[in-house]
């Protein structure tokens, strides 16, 4: 089976900015030109690449530089530098330099991802809250965009936030799946939106579908968050159902269906609030 049905290939009718991709994850390993290729076919002219670690900080902006001078025509490739909270416990003073000196380089162009995720708990609550505020510090410090993970810890997120907002530039809620309730508080702080492949699923994504037209055009933004989150209403299977950045016009028809708007339409403003935040 191909990685890609025909029946899943669409094009976006503008061009489309992919704020969150994990093309580092070792699912890609195999057939990481040929997904670019596939992305830039189907509309996906920017990548921003989610460094989360360590090794997917180096790893993102390896391939980054790996495809710099390709000859293909290939997504533009950026990316940033943070801890996911799952990844909190590893917080040392050599992650803080890594992530210190990989946002200095050119194309790593935000903190994170970063936050608190209290459903899982990979991390404890309190690992998870002295890596978040270690980067929050990195960001103020460096007026750099933040890229924020959130699960099940929307009030603490919330209060920590607000603390800290006049410190911080621009901050996105990375794939946002939370209730108008949990939205406004974020739209308050003057936050940004991401939305995923979560919106396409109408058994899980209904408070996220509901609260989608309440985001504000210049706040709401798109992405894959691949390869995990596969849109459920694909027409053709995926094989091992890998999502992947092609599939992002996906995303942005569910969303312009939900908001009322042409796909054009949804495409060209959370493009141009992607390059916006980003400073594409």
């Amino acid at each position: 089976m191909s990685p890609l049905a025909e029946e899943n290939r669409i094009v976006s009718p503008a061009p489309l900015v992919d704020i969150g991709a994990n093309l580092t994850h070792e699912s890609f390993s195999d057939d990481i030109e040929a997904v670019l290729e596939r992305a830039y076919a189907a509309g996906v002219e920017t990548l921003v690449l989610t460094g989360t670690d360590a090794a997917s900080i180096d790893a993102s902006i390896a391939l980054r530089e790996r495809f710099d001078d390709s000859e293909a025509t290939l997504p533009a490739l950026r990316s940033t530098a943070g801890a996911h909270p799952h990844h909190a416990s590893e917080w040392t003073p050599a992650l803080e330099r890594q992530i210190r000196d990989a946002v200095a380089q050119p194309g790593v162009i935000a903190v994170g991802e970063c936050g608190l995720d209290f459903n899982r708990n990979y991390s404890s609550e309190r690992e998870q809250l002295n890596a978040f505020e270690a980067q929050l510090q990195i960001a103020a410090e460096l007026k750099l965009p933040l890229f924020l993970h959130e699960r099940d810890a929307s009030r603490p997120m919330f209060d920590i936030l607000k603390q800290w907002r006049d410190d911080l530039s621009r901050a996105v809620i990375h794939c946002f799946t939370g209730d108008r309730t949990t939205l406004y508080r974020y739209l308050d702080l003057d936050l940004y939106i991401g939305v995923t492949g979560w919106l396409c699923d109408e058994r899980r994504g209904g408070d996220l579908r509901d609260a989608l037209p309440e985001i504000p055009p210049n706040r709401l933004m798109i992405e894959t968050d691949c390869p995990y989150l596969l849109p459920r209403h694909l027409p053709g299977k995926v094989k091992a159902r890998r999502h992947e950045p092609a599939l992002l016009p996906w995303i942005c028809r569910e969303a312009a269906r939900l908001r009322g708007v042409s796909e054009k339409t949804l495409a060209e403003s959370t493009t141009a609030t992607a390059s916006d935040f980003f400073a594409l």
